[in-house]
This record gives C-alpha cells, sequence and structure tokens, in this order.
C-alpha cells in the first residue's frame, strides 16, 4: 500500500509530471530540469524528492553534476506500469508537446551556463545560494540532497 500511495502522491502534481516525461529521452542534469520547469531550484528539488521517494527515478552524481533518469528494470512492477501509463496518457497533451520542443532548446544548452545563470537568479534572495556561488560549486550541490539518503517520513509529508 506505501508504494501505491507514494506514487499516487509523486503523480498528483502537474510539475512533478513533467518533470518525469522529461526524462523520456534519457538522463538529464537537475539544471536542465529547473530551466525546463521555470521553477525555484529548491521546488525542483522538493518535486524531484518526491520522484525518488516513489522509485519513479533514479538518481546519479557525477563531479558536481546532479543527474535523474527513469527507473530501470530493477524497478518494481508497478513502478514501471505507472511510468508507462503517465506516458500514454499525457502523450497528447499540448503542454507536454511544448515541453517537448523547449527541452530540444535546453539540451542544445551548456550545462555549466545553465547552472550559473540559476544561481545568478537565487542569489539575490537566497544567502545560502550566494556562499555556495562564492566557493563556486554547482547549483545541484547548492539544492539537491544526496542521491543515497533514505527519506525521512517527516521530508515525504511536507
Amino acid at each position: 500500500m506505501n508504494e501505491f500511495l507514494a506514487i499516487s502522491k509523486a503523480l498528483s502534481d502537474e510539475s512533478r509530471v513533467r518533470a518525469l516525461l522529461c526524462l523520456r529521452g534519457g538522463e538529464r542534469c537537475v539544471c536542465q530540469i529547473v530551466e525546463l520547469l521555470g521553477l525555484a531550484p529548491s521546488t525542483v528539488s522538493k518535486h524531484l524528492f518526491l520522484l525518488r521517494h516513489a522509485g519513479l527515478i533514479e538518481a546519479r552524481k557525477a563531479g558536481k553534476w546532479m543527474h535523474y533518469r527513469l527507473a530501470g528494470d530493477s524497478a518494481t512492477r508497478e513502478v514501471r506500469r505507472a511510468i508507462e501509463w503517465t506516458i500514454t496518457s499525457t502523450q497528447d497533451q499540448p503542454l507536454i508537446a511544448q515541453d517537448d520542443a523547449r527541452l530540444i532548446e535546453i539540451l542544445n544548452m551548456n550545462p555549466e551556463a545553465l547552472c550559473l545563470k540559476q544561481r545568478g537568479a537565487s542569489l539575490i534572495d537566497d544567502p545560502a545560494a550566494r556562499s555556495h556561488a562564492i566557493t563556486g560549486t554547482c547549483c545541484s550541490d547548492a539544492f539537491t540532497s544526496d542521491p543515497e539518503s533514505k527519506p525521512t517520513e517527516q521530508e515525504i509529508t511536507r
């Protein structure tokens, strides 16, 4: 029952569905997902956390970059079916078509430039982001949690 509820919660938000669908074509850096959704990096991080908790996506950190992909063959049958259902059910949605076109543009951008752009935007209001910018770390370090960490109940229900 917990898996069902986690999947249902993860798919109950338009931004999370859009983030999930942008991974159809392969692995994406968190900076690319932030750019596509047009949301604050911390908000995108929370969305990705919930998708990951549900088992719908997997994370991988490579140096300063955080990458996400759809859950693979090791995912449960329920997770694989939920991903397939989401893709099939949204394939004719105009917003998803717009996201697909925008994603092509984003994939042609330099990920480091995206990271710098996003950090620059967040420097105005976020002292933590300002300190990360000074040390030269990527936005994935500033705004995402450790991909190996296990979520607490409190983090899940926020």
